[in-house]
């Protein structure tokens, strides 16, 4: 009696097709992803690292401050440029509510003729400030520093920003497509088959390529949304099209974004003096005393000198994120407020086109966000090595002998 052999179904032409792209795009890029994915892994806590490694110059410990007035900002501009003596002007000045914190001032310069990271921002440069004295506490080259590299070779593998954000956007799209195949490929055709690829069945498992191919499939599945929202807020930077389209299914339909372009500074040049910053700046410290801080663009010519439509101000509202943030337009020689936009003025559009950054980064929620983001992209990070490593395995197994 001749013995039946059951023959294995043949994926049907979807699956089989996902398994195709899946391999070619995961061969095609998937060292391009391990830098985008370490990178992002790596800045995610830059700033709780740099909250611990510049504590000592974040707060300026001046004593008797109630006592004391803060300088005038075009009088410490001018003394913190004198210390520092960098040939570019200062570009503007963050300054936080809590008057024990330090100012902190920046030189940014874009040369758009660049073709490369390093030569296309000449400097980009911040200097801790007592807002007492004016006393320098410490400067630091941002450009150089170990974090900025890493985030612009997340962003765009360190070539210019014009392009280099294409070069890095276009693996992502194909990564975007990996992820959706790969979860083709993983969902079972029943539901004890997909309790079995839950997790990991590693009793009595000893070959290393079982245990690859789980810790690709298995990682790879509980990872997938999370890396498929990181990946469209990262696409927003690279994709004008990927930004309209948040804001317009978020908006609810809302095809034009709120555009406040047309108030401008109307008063006369000859009211603006030495103090109409200052005055700016005691408006926003009474209208908003328990935000974190804002920034004063100083109003010099620069490199990339592009005209702004009036002059705005933000208000960041919260220490460890962006997306709770005010506007306010003021008539830049009479310091008066013009205008005021805050978070409950703007529609869902917007709220989630202003937290798309703090998405991206995992800071919409803190600290348990960042977590998240931090092991996501560390999986990431992992699914080109071991899909690589499945792959390689599959290629060197040695064919049946026949009999």
């Amino acid at each position: 009696m001749q013995k039946k052999h059951h023959h294995k179904k043949k994926p049907g032409f979807f699956k089989k097709w996902s398994a195709k792209l899946h391999l070619w795009f995961g061969l095609g890029i998937g060292f391009l992803i391990f830098i985008i994915s370490i990178t992002g892994a790596l800045y995610v806590f830059k700033d709780e690292i740099e909250n611990i490694t510049r504590k000592d110059v974040m707060y300026h410990n001046e004593q008797n401050i109630e006592q004391k007035q803060i300088l005038p900002i075009r009088v410490m501009e001018k003394t913190v440029a004198e210390q520092v003596n960098e040939k570019y002007p200062v570009h503007w000045v963050n300054i936080p509510i809590d008057k024990k914190m330090s100012y902190m001032f920046f030189w940014y310069e874009h040369n758009t003729d660049a073709w490369n990271y390093f030569d296309e921002f000449p400097v980009y440069k911040q200097a801790y400030v007592n807002p007492y004295t004016g006393k320098v506490l410490r400067v630091y080259d941002e450009k150089n520093g170990f974090f900025n590299i890493v985030k612009m070779i997340h962003w765009s593998f360190l070539l210019k920003q014009d392009w280099g954000t294409y070069v890095v956007g276009i693996p992502v799209i194909i990564f975007v497509i990996m992820l959706i195949t790969g979860i083709i490929l993983w969902w079972p055709k029943n539901k004890a088959a997909r309790k079995q690829r839950l997790g990991f069945k590693w009793k009595n498992i000893k070959s290393w390529k079982r245990k690859n191919y789980d810790l690709h499939n298995v990682l790879g599945f509980y990872a997938s949304i999370f890396a498929l929202i990181f990946s469209i807020t990262g696409l927003f930077y690279a994709f004008f099209i990927v930004q309209a389209m948040i804001y317009v299914v978020f908006s609810g339909g809302e095809t034009k974004y709120p555009d406040f372009s047309h108030i401008k500074t109307k008063a006369p040049i000859e009211l603006r003096t030495e103090t109409t910053l200052d005055k700016i700046i005691n408006t926003v410290k009474e209208k908003y005393p328990d935000s974190y801080g804002f920034a004063i663009d100083l109003g010099h010519e620069h490199m990339d000198d592009h005209e702004h439509p009036n002059f705005e101000v933000y208000v960041k509202h919260l220490s460890y994120s962006y997306h709770k943030s005010s506007s306010l337009i003021f008539d830049e020689n009479s310091g008066d407020l013009l205008h005021t936009r805050d978070p409950k003025d703007k529609n869902f559009g917007e709220k989630v086109v202003n937290a798309n950054y703090d998405i991206h980064v995992g800071a919409i929620l803190g600290l348990p966000t960042k977590i998240i983001a931090f092991i996501v992209s560390l999986i990431c990070a992992s699914l080109p090595v071991t899909g690589f490593m499945i792959w390689w395995g599959r290629r060197k197994k040695k064919p049946l002998k026949t009999a």
